[in-house]
């Protein structure tokens, strides 16, 4: 029987080949993005502890208001802005499953998504599912900054929504005070929606400040916050995140959510309600992860590859345009095959498969792993 299913284009991720090949190859695994190293044990007890004492069954379809207003506390801390725990947050499965949610929530056929390239791969196949059209707009290389001319000219009637990611993964920079200016003053007066993928917000250095949109009073009328304790907490396979958005928006967000997720895991919501209540485990993540950078820098500075230290989340982009004229996919897969170290090629996230001779390293590896995969890049 014929069919045609929806994103019958679609690819294997980026993600799981490189993951695959770095298996295959027994390759040091700098490619995907997650930590080698465990959670905090508290954090884990908390979880076990949950589970002994019976909160095994549905949590609430919004999520538990204990997190809910721990996290709420946290905006207020860190922001001085507040988001209603019982009608503005919303407890998810990962921060990917918000994303899709609010895309769908939103975008209808033949609506307009502008996206800012390399970008995070689950954006364009949510618009594209949904009949949504991707605008894409490239981020100017090296430094990876937008372009607001060209944003501005892309505005249009059909424009429904525009997706930005700050700190960015993956580049690795951060959206300016300026540029957070820009997204407010250019949806100022329209009925844009803006979702603002904040999920490394704990992880900015060299004393820059992280710039939300919830901090921009216009512009937090209009936008969704998506968050990853998976990514601060060092536990991405646990799948928890949230989203923050204005009561009208999350209450149209939540009519979709209940269908698609209904609740998330009952025991690991509890458990970071009560992890949250002490502010150093998320204040500390930064510091913690800067240091990560810079001895992964430090390693690699008999290397022939260039670089900018990354401005936040836990990637650096190296280039190799003097290693190699290669074309980036061909290089990361000979590095994983021959070398033994697995990388990700930015140009799978660029429109037209743009390549800027970069590749994306995760390090927010164990000290002894980052010291291995420097040996093997000094050498190359």
């Amino acid at each position: 029987m014929p069919f045609t299913p929806k994103l019958a284009h679609a690819k294997t991720s980026i993600f799981s080949i490189m993951s695959a090949l770095a298996h295959k190859h027994n390759a040091i695994n700098l490619s995907q993005g997650f930590p080698n190293f465990k959670s905090d044990q508290s954090l884990i007890n908390g979880v076990s502890r949950a589970m002994n004492s019976g909160y095994n069954q549905y949590a609430p379809m919004a999520g538990i208001i204990e997190l809910r207003t721990a996290i709420s506390q946290k905006f207020e801390r860190l922001y001085n802005s507040s988001y209603h725990p019982e009608t503005e947050i919303t407890v998810t499965a990962g921060a990917t499953q918000a994303i899709f949610t609010i895309i769908s929530t939103f975008i209808k056929p033949n609506d307009e998504v502008i996206i800012f390239k390399p970008a995070y791969d689950c954006y364009e196949p949510a618009v594209e599912v949904n009949g949504g059209k991707v605008i894409a707009i490239a981020l100017e290389a090296p430094r990876y900054r937008i372009n607001w001319q060209t944003v501005k000219n892309s505005i249009n009637a059909n424009t429904k929504m525009i997706i930005i990611n700050t700190p960015h993964n993956p580049s690795g920079t951060v959206m300016s005070k300026a540029d957070m200016v820009k997204v407010q003053t250019l949806t100022s007066g329209t009925d844009i929606i803006v979702l603002s993928d904040e999920v490394y917000e704990h992880m900015i250095f060299d004393g820059e400040q992280h710039q939300s949109v919830c901090l921009f009073p216009e512009l937090k009328q209009r936008s969704f916050i998506t968050a990853s304790f998976g990514k601060t907490f060092h536990n991405t396979g646990w799948k928890v995140g949230y989203c923050c958005a204005p009561a009208e928006l999350m209450d149209a967000y939540r009519n979709i959510h209940q269908f698609i997720v209904f609740s998330v895991h009952h025991p690991t919501q509890k458990a970071l309600a009560n992890y949250l209540a002490k502010p150093d485990h998320y204040l500390k993540i930064s510091d913690f992860y800067q240091q990560k950078r810079d001895r992964f820098l430090e390693l690699i500075e008999p290397s022939r590859f260039k670089y900018t230290p990354s401005q936040g989340t836990y990637y650096q982009v190296l280039d190799f345009s003097e290693i190699t004229q290669e074309y980036d996919v061909d290089f990361a897969k000979r590095l994983t095959i021959t070398n033994g170290i697995a990388a990700i090629p930015l140009s799978v996230f660029n429109d037209n498969n743009q390549d800027d001779s970069v590749l994306r390293f995760c390090f927010a590896k164990t000290d002894e792993t980052l010291k291995s995969a420097a040996d093997i890049l000094n050498i190359i």
